[in-house]
């Protein structure tokens, strides 16, 4: 008898349908074929090792298991499942009639349980868009699916209770919305670790304010100044101000999250903005993502979609990573191409840097830098224009006074910023409809045309500036796109030189003689 069960394999976030043949006929052994890797070739052993500690026989015959399509590379330990039930079935032990109902996945211990698998919620929305009765996955991991209603998803802790689904019993107590394990609580409302309110920060109301404005924008941000000065703070309260993300974004961070292995703790989707925060240190296939065959893992800019990647001591970075951010941050998505495969991931985030301004790291704080002029030139020169270029906010943290250190005097709270924020980004949602972005930052340049006018004072102003600060022609849509955002935030419908002025004021390392400023 051939037995079919469904099963499934990620390609970037999205899952593709695998079916495991199971067929036994006269003759002796287990074959696995289908161009299956080690790991899934050592699920033979687990699998029969734990069907005899439950009392299932393995018969004493030929034992064919196909993972189709054959072309396509099978790795991870997900296919322990579907492998033993197509056994079980194949050999008549038990009667699985409602075997090819459902997808199932989920790797098998040594004593008939099911362990967690990466990749479950784009499983089931898989399971879902091929019209199938739901999907029958190991319990920690259907917590990832728990919000799609319109299948049956069910949440497994040991090999009995999948034999018992597929044989018909009524199980309402394994769907995942119904177990205890679901708590149904929504983490977007608690307060992430590490989290520093704005209040919290001594001064530094010009780097703050930028802050505000790169957040309301989605614009990139680098914060330049000497150590001390609260570069790192201002990027950690970032996190305070974030606005809520959108039931698509949501999905789609997400199944970002799922298909990397990094299963939350809590039932549902990804609620809060994530805030990727990697050391300068890091490889480039840790910020790029990378892996072997068709094992191919998102990196930190594609676990920071829809959120931010701060990345401190900027200049300090590899130089092959800090170019590679190049083409991400322009095109919203990374490529990852492989001898055996290629992968696309979205990587979509707000690039938040910190870096001091030299090799001593004290120029700007009185006299205590000991640097010449060519060695901070050449310090920052390590950041190449072509990346600055992608760069929106140029912000210089100058350190903060001592006697306000002593008085402590509270500044705006975060949760009043981000009231701000939220408000200029429900603008932009409204006025980018149907335009197929949702950020001032993500504007092309007919985009910019056509929400961006500017009227004669404004052009005149903006050539002024452009003449007077020695600004490089490439400064000029960054300025508009920047403008545009300081206008949303101070709720005008339209752009005025005052906009235009305070933009201009945030790209100070597009002037041609930075090193003696």
């Amino acid at each position: 008898m051939l037995i079919n069960i469904i099963g499934a394999k990620c390609i970037g976030i999205d899952a593709v349908p695998v079916v495991v043949e199971v067929k036994i006929d006269r003759g002796i052994g287990i074959h696995l074929v289908g161009l299956a890797d080690a790991a899934v070739k050592e699920s033979l052993l687990r699998t029969v090792t734990a069907l005899q500690s439950m009392d299932f026989h393995i018969p004493g015959k030929k034992i064919v298991i196909n993972l189709a399509p054959a072309d396509l590379h099978k790795n991870g330990s997900g296919y322990d499942l579907p492998i033993a039930l197509g056994i079980i079935a194949a050999s008549g032990q038990r009667n699985l009639q409602c075997l090819e109902q459902y997808l199932i996945m989920g790797e098998l211990g040594l004593d008939g349980s099911v362990r967690p698998v990466p990749g479950a919620l784009p499983y089931a929305e898989m399971a879902v868009e091929k019209g199938l009765r739901g999907c029958i996955l190991p319990a920690r991991s259907a917590m990832e699916a728990v919000e799609l209603r319109q299948a049956e998803i069910y949440g497994v802790d040991n090999l009995e209770q999948v034999l018992s689904i597929l044989e018909g019993e009524d199980r309402e107590d394994l769907l995942i919305w119904n177990r205890d394990i679901y708590t149904g609580r929504d983490e977007s409302s608690e307060t992430p670790a590490g989290y520093m309110d704005l209040s919290e920060i001594i001064g530094q109301e010009a780097a703050k304010r930028a802050a505000e404005v790169a957040v309301s924008g989605g614009h990139n941000l680098i914060l330049i100044g000497p150590p001390g000065g609260g570069k790192s703070s201002i990027a950690k309260a970032i996190t305070g101000i974030l606005p809520p993300m959108s039931l698509e974004e949501s999905l789609v961070t997400s199944k970002i999250y799922s298909v990397s292995g990094l299963i939350s703790r809590d039932a549902g989707l990804i609620r809060r903005r994530p805030f990727r925060a990697p050391h300068y240190s890091a490889s480039l296939a840790a910020f790029i993502g990378g892996g072997n065959g068709g094992n191919i893992v998102p990196g930190e800019i594609s676990l920071a979609h829809n959120g931010v990647l701060f990345a401190d001591e900027f200049a300090q970075m590899p130089k092959s990573v800090v170019e590679a951010l190049r083409g991400p941050m322009e095109d919203r998505k990374v490529v990852v191409s492989r001898l055996r495969g290629k992968v696309e991931y979205p990587a979509s985030f707000m690039l938040v840097a910190a870096t001091n301004p030299c090799p001593c790291g004290y120029y700007g704080d009185g006299d205590r830098c000991t640097c010449t002029v060519g060695q901070r030139v050449g310090y920052l020169s390590r950041l190449s224009g072509p990346l600055l270029d992608r760069i929106d906010l140029h912000v210089w943290v100058n350190p903060v006074d001592t006697r306000r250190l002593i008085d402590r005097p509270k500044g705006e709270p975060s949760a009043v910023v981000a009231a701000r924020v939220s408000a200029a980004r429900r603008v932009q949602a409204e006025r980018f409809r149907g335009e197929g972005i949702s950020t001032n930052a993500e504007m092309s340049n007919a985009q910019m045309e056509k929400f961006c006018q500017l009227s004669g004072d404004c052009k005149a102003l903006l050539e002024s500036v452009i003449d007077k600060l020695g600004l490089s022609a490439r400064a000029y849509s960054r300025i508009v796109r920047i403008s545009r955002t300081i206008a949303d935030l101070s709720g005008s419908a339209d752009i005025l030189p005052a906009h235009i002025s305070e933009a201009a004021g945030y790209r100070f390392l597009d002037r041609r003689n930075f090193g003696e400023l």
